[in-house]
């Protein structure tokens, strides 16, 4: 006998909430990280971005994304936007906001 539908949907929106669930406190866990970066690099007089670290770290997360059978340039987008945000910190914290 197969499974009711309704209860495969439930159980595989369960698994997406508990994935979602952890995303969520894997980039805050991410932004405590490059939060300390930025105030490293505010107090250093270091640039807010560093085009070389993130070219590498594309490069590096589209091999992961081709390895797991996910889109790389979903990958790429995804990293951008992340870093996009991390740099606005950085800048904040280098004008002492």
């Amino acid at each position: 006998m197969t499974e009711d539908p309704t209860v495969t949907l439930h159980n595989l929106r369960s698994s997406i909430d508990n994935i979602d669930a952890a995303l969520i406190f894997m980039l805050a866990e991410r932004f405590r990280c490059t939060k300390q970066v930025g105030i490293l690099k505010a107090e250093h007089g270091m640039p807010a971005s560093d085009p070389s670290r993130e070219e590498q770290q594309i490069g590096r997360l589209r091999r992961l994304a081709e390895e797991s059978s996910l889109d790389p340039e979903f990958a790429e987008k995804w990293f951008n936007f992340v870093v996009a945000e991390v740099i606005r910190h950085h800048a904040a914290a280098a004008d002492g906001r």
